[in-house]
């Protein structure tokens, strides 16, 4: 293949600006605002679990102490009407009078364990209640820092995106001036080889592949007509000339 050798130069600079492509666009794919917001949605993600399950915690708590304090509710109107039957001295015998006062004791007894049940139950529902209320603290201090992290990732996608096609831009100029040929054959290469169609030979040395060319290869450079379409022969690459390639 020939190309004139304005053309092949025009290559270097259709391939630095591919490169800078490449860059932004993996910048685009990982910028660090991006890593951050996914942290911080996966936390905003457990926070929420924990508020629903200490929203259900409380839940269970909240029947269970409405039913011990109907327990108690149970047994102190139980032992009230034991006690007025006592002192009402509607108790005749002295058997029917040791056995109600026996219930009495064993009611009050009772009530004392059950109001020691509703205690203990209120004190979990109050350790329950502060997570709650730490959590959803957490949720909202998470939740502006993750709408925070997302402005910050949104201008910086807008400013790739301007920097991208200011690039696409001048891309497309080099473009206009290059073969069709030579232009296909450089995508080609480009495709083939990690992102690098073209480069430079700089002092004896392949920039696509940085390896020394032999002092034959070098000669047969020398040799090569201006216009004809070099390849390195490690590498494959299409080789530009350039006033540094020390020939």
């Amino acid at each position: 293949m020939k190309a004139e050798p304005e053309h092949q130069l025009r290559l270097l600079d259709l391939q630095e600006i591919d490169s800078t492509l490449d860059r932004l666009q993996h910048r685009s794919r990982n910028l660090p605002e991006t890593a951050e917001v996914a942290q911080l949605d996966a936390r905003l993600g457990e926070l929420q679990s924990s508020v629903t399950e200490v929203e259900t915690e409380l839940a269970d708590i909240a029947r269970e102490q409405r039913k011990a304090e109907s327990d108690v509710e149970q047994v102190r109107n139980r032992a009230q009407r034991d006690q007025q039957r006592l002192d009402s001295a509607q108790v005749s015998s002295h058997k029917e009078l040791e056995s109600l006062q026996s219930e009495i004791a064993s009611l009050n007894e009772r009530q004392s364990e059950l109001e020691e049940i509703v205690l203990e139950i209120m004190e979990r529902r109050e350790a329950a209640e502060n997570r709650r209320a730490r959590f959803n603290e957490e949720l909202e201090s998470v939740s502006a820092q993750r709408d925070e992290a997302e402005e910050r990732r949104s201008a910086a996608v807008v400013d790739l995106d301007t920097e991208q096609q200011s690039v696409r831009d001048r891309r497309a100029r080099v473009v206009a001036e290059l073969p069709e040929d030579l232009l296909a054959l450089y995508t080609k290469l480009r495709e083939s080889y990690a992102g690098i169609g073209a480069a430079a030979l700089q002092y004896g040395r392949c920039q696509g592949c940085k390896l020394a060319l032999s002092t034959a290869e070098l000669s047969e450079i020398r040799t090569a007509a201006p216009d004809e379409v070099l390849r390195c022969e490690e590498c494959r690459r299409i080789l530009v000339r350039t006033t540094e390639s020390g020939l």
